[in-house]
C-alpha cells in the first residue's frame, strides 16, 4: 500500500470518529480508493459482514472524489470533489441514510 493512502486511510478514519453519523464505519484502502462501510449482519446466519457504502477515490494530492455504492453492488460516482474532509461533509449532509446503520 502506498504511504499516502495510508496516512488518508488514518485521516479519514479519524473524521468518520468526530461525527455520531459516521462513528463507528470502516475505512479500506484499494489501490487509490478508500472504502467506508459498515460491519453489518447479512444472510440467514445474520453473520456479520462488510457492507460497503462510500469511496472516495485519489484524484490528486488533495482531491478526492466521491462514489456511492448502488443496490446492485455497482459504484456510482457523484459530483462531488473535494479534500477527504469536505467529502465527508458532504455524506454527513446529503447522504446520511447511505451511512447510518440498519
Amino acid at each position: 500500500m502506498k504511504e499516502a493512502m495510508r496516512q488518508a486511510q488514518t485521516q479519514l478514519r479519524q473524521i468518520l470518529e468526530q461525527s455520531e453519523i459516521t462513528t463507528g464505519m470502516y475505512v479500506r484502502v484499494y489501490a487509490d480508493h478508500l472504502i467506508a462501510g459498515r460491519k453489518e449482519p447479512m444472510g440467514s446466519e445474520g453473520k456479520l459482514k462488510d457492507d460497503d457504502r462510500v469511496r472516495f477515490t485519489r484524484i490528486s494530492t488533495r482531491t478526492y472524489g466521491l462514489s456511492v455504492k448502488r443496490h446492485t453492488g455497482r459504484w456510482e460516482r457523484t459530483p462531488f470533489t473535494g479534500s477527504i474532509k469536505d467529502m465527508v461533509e458532504t455524506v454527513q449532509a446529503l447522504m446520511q441514510h447511505l451511512v447510518a446503520p440498519y
